[in-house]
């Protein structure tokens, strides 16, 4: 019969001197293991806190593992996912041959991402029926990657065409603008009754803060938390590790056993 063992899931965080980050990027694993029981999953950090990315691939390959999803904990493709990432998988399956490592894509974007900006803006006190009235200021990280930068105008122009935000704009915390501050002054400006500023991030942090700091100084109504360990980023990364498991599957030859 076919025999396709389940690979693991090593979630790629970018890591955080904040311990808010690895907190929150732990409670969100143990999200996903609730939603897969049996899944293996682990997390490897770029910068900052251990375990490392290559610490916790040894380990695996050490366990006898031989087949790996890793899944950049990003919102969009920017350069660490095609650069930082890729560079460090190819030098752990450099000098572990026998490890098959495939990177998943990144999370977004997706529908569920926009439905976890909802369930935020929700338990930040926005009601049903609020959304005529409510500009939405969509704060990014930022990146100086203009396809990133793309893909958060994308967003933003896509969630105020199917939903009843008066506006939707994009703002970023670093490498681009406007800036959070700058675009709740804008949606004030052209006469927004109240302004909610959601946070397109994955966990706290210095940025998020950043964002944080821009949406009091200029008066935003309402600030959401970041997504975190919201129910729908935990099936997101579920739905990205099994897109990832299935396309590595139909590439590879069928294993027969007994």
């Amino acid at each position: 019969m076919l025999n396709h063992p389940r690979p693991a899931l090593v979630v790629v965080a970018h890591g955080s001197r904040d311990p808010r980050h690895a907190a929150t990027v732990a409670a969100l694993c143990a999200r996903v293991r609730a939603m897969r029981p049996g899944l293996r999953v682990e997390v490897g950090h770029l910068d900052f806190n251990a375990p490392s990315v290559p610490q916790v691939l040894e380990r695996l390959h050490a366990e006898g593992l031989r087949d790996v999803v890793a899944l950049p904990l990003l919102l969009t493709r920017a350069f660490h996912a095609k650069s930082d990432i890729p560079a460090v998988l190819h030098e752990v399956t450099a000098r572990l041959p026998r490890l098959s490592v495939r990177q998943a894509p990144v999370l977004g974007p997706h529908q569920l991402l926009v439905t976890a900006l909802e369930r935020r803006l929700r338990e930040a006190g926005l009601r049903p029926g609020d959304e005529p009235s409510t500009g939405v200021v969509l704060a990014s990280a930022g990146s100086t990657d203009p396809e990133a930068i793309a893909v958060i105008a994308d967003v933003a122009r896509e969630w105020r065409r199917t939903t009843g935000w008066c506006a939707v704009r994009p703002a970023f915390a670093s490498a681009s603008l406007p800036r959070t501050a700058d675009a709740v002054r804008a949606l004030r400006a052209d006469g927004v009754e109240r302004i909610a500023v959601a946070p397109y991030v994955v966990a706290p942090g210095f940025l998020p803060d950043r964002i944080a700091a821009g949406a009091r100084e200029a008066g935003a109504d309402v600030l959401a938390p970041v997504l975190g360990a919201a129910p729908e980023m935990a099936a997101l990364l579920a739905l990205r590790y099994e897109e990832a498991a299935a396309f590595g599957r139909s590439r590879q030859p069928a294993v027969l056993s007994a």
